[in-house]
C-alpha cells in the first residue's frame, strides 16, 4: 500500500484527498502523476524520519519527473536528508543540483550557507583562521542571495551578516 494511503492524522488525510483530487482533474500525463505520487510519499516518509524510504521514493520520482522546476524540489529534499544524516558534502551536491534547475530556491541557498557557516566554526575550533574566513565569506554570499530572494526570511542570518560586518543589500 502506498504511504499516501496510510496517513493517520487529519491533516495528512486531507492533503492526500486534495492531492488525489487535483491529480485526477489536472491535465497531466500518467508519468507526471506517478512522479508526484512518489514525491508525495517521499515527503511523508521524510516527515516521519523514514529517510531510507523517502530516498527510494525521491529517486523514483526523479526517474519519472522531467520538469526541471519540479526536479529542483526533489533534489532539495534529497539534500535535506543527507544534511540530517550529517553528510554535508553530499547535501551540498544535491542543493547545488537543485539550484541549477531552479536558481530562485532560497531555502537551498540558506542551507548551503548554514553548511559553510558550520564548517567555518569547525575551522575556528581547529585554529584555522584563514580557512574559517573563506568559509564564512562563502556563507555570507549564499545568505545574501537567499535574503535577496526572500527578504522577510532568515532573520538570524541577517543579524549575523550585520554583526560580522558582512552586511547585505536588497
Amino acid at each position: 500500500m502506498p504511504r499516501s494511503q496510510r496517513n493517520d492524522n487529519f491533516i495528512d488525510k486531507t492533503f492526500t484527498v486534495v492531492a488525489d483530487t487535483l491529480l485526477k482533474i489536472l491535465p497531466t500525463t500518467n508519468r507526471e502523476k506517478q512522479a508526484f505520487s512518489y514525491y508525495r510519499d517521499g515527503m511523508s516518509a521524510q516527515s516521519e524520519g523514514e529517510y531510507a524510504e523517502a530516498l527510494q521514493n525521491y529517486y523514483e520520482a526523479m526517474r519519472l519527473e522531467t520538469d526541471a522546476y519540479d526536479r529542483s524540489y526533489i533534489l532539495y529534499n534529497i539534500g535535506l536528508i543527507h544534511a540530517s544524516n550529517g553528510d554535508h558534502g553530499r547535501a551540498l551536491e544535491y542543493y547545488y543540483q537543485s539550484l541549477e534547475r531552479n536558481p530562485s530556491l532560497p531555502q537551498a541557498l540558506n542551507n548551503i550557507a548554514v553548511i559553510y557557516h558550520y564548517r567555518g566554526e569547525q575551522a575556528i575550533e581547529k585554529s584555522q583562521v584563514e580557512i574559517s574566513k573563506i568559509l564564512f565569506d562563502k556563507a555570507a554570499d549564499y545568505w545574501k542571495e537567499a535574503i535577496r530572494l526572500a527578504p522577510t526570511n532568515y532573520i538570524e542570518a541577517q543579524n549575523w551578516l550585520k554583526m560580522t560586518g558582512r552586511g547585505f543589500s536588497y
